[in-house]
C-alpha cells in the first residue's frame, strides 16, 4: 500500500511538473526589428552622392512605388525637408488601383530636422505594390554626381523599391503620381517598417 501511495504522489508530481512546464515551454512570438528603407535605397540608387535643397518650387504629389517582401507593417512616418510645414501630408496608395490606402498629416516645425511621426500600424501585404507620397512645394533633390540614372529595382532590406513618380499638384488635391523619374529622387520621405510574419 506504501509503495501504490509513493507511486501515485510520484505520478502526480511528474503529471504537474510537466503541466507547468508545458506552458512555460510556449515560445514568446518573434518581434522584428524596425527598418527604415530609405538609405539602402539612397545607397543603392546612387543618389547619396549629391543633394540640393529646392524651395517653394510648385506643389507636387512625389514619391517611391515599393513591394514588401514579408508581411508587415508602417509603424512610423519620417520626413525631411528644407522648410517649415506645419501639415505636411504623406500618403500610402495602392499601386495597382491607384487609390489611397491612408493619408496623415506631419508637422515640420524646423527645416532640415528629421521628423518622425508615429502612426497606427498599417498592414502590408508580402509581394503587393504600393506608392509612398508627400505633398509639397519643398524637397531635398538628391541624384548621383554625373546626373546619370538608376536601375530599378533596388533592395533595401524587406523593401524593394520599384521606381520613383510625381505628379503637379494642390496642396488640396491628392494625385496619383505618373511622370516617372530615374535620374533623381525628391525627398526625404520614408517610414519604418516592421515584418510581422
Amino acid at each position: 500500500m506504501k509503495t501504490l501511495k509513493t507511486l501515485f504522489t510520484i505520478l502526480f508530481v511528474a503529471l504537474i511538473t510537466f503541466s507547468c512546464s508545458s506552458d512555460d515551454d510556449t515560445p514568446d512570438p518573434i518581434k522584428y526589428a524596425e527598418e527604415n528603407p530609405l538609405d539602402a535605397y539612397m545607397a543603392g540608387s546612387g543618389f547619396s552622392q549629391k543633394a540640393v535643397d529646392v524651395k517653394n518650387s510648385g506643389i507636387y504629389e512625389y514619391g517611391f512605388s515599393f513591394k514588401p517582401t514579408v508581411t508587415g507593417k508602417i509603424n512610423a512616418l519620417v520626413v525631411k525637408i528644407p522648410d517649415v510645414n506645419s501639415a505636411l501630408r504623406i500618403t500610402l496608395w495602392d499601386a495597382a488601383t491607384k487609390t489611397v490606402i491612408k493619408s496623415e498629416t506631419v508637422n515640420v516645425a524646423t527645416a532640415n530636422v528629421t521628423v518622425e511621426k508615429t502612426i497606427t500600424p498599417i498592414a502590408l501585404t508580402k509581394d503587393k505594390e504600393y506608392f509612398f507620397t508627400v505633398n509639397s512645394d519643398d524637397w531635398i533633390n538628391r541624384t548621383k554626381t554625373d546626373g546619370s540614372a538608376t536601375t530599378y529595382p533596388i533592395v533595401a532590406g524587406n523593401i524593394t523599391i520599384t521606381g520613383y513618380a510625381y505628379i503637379s499638384s494642390t496642396a488640396t488635391e491628392t494625385l496619383f503620381p505618373t511622370n516617372i523619374r530615374n535620374t533623381y529622387y525628391a525627398g526625404d520621405m520614408t517610414f519604418k517598417f516592421q515584418q510581422t510574419e
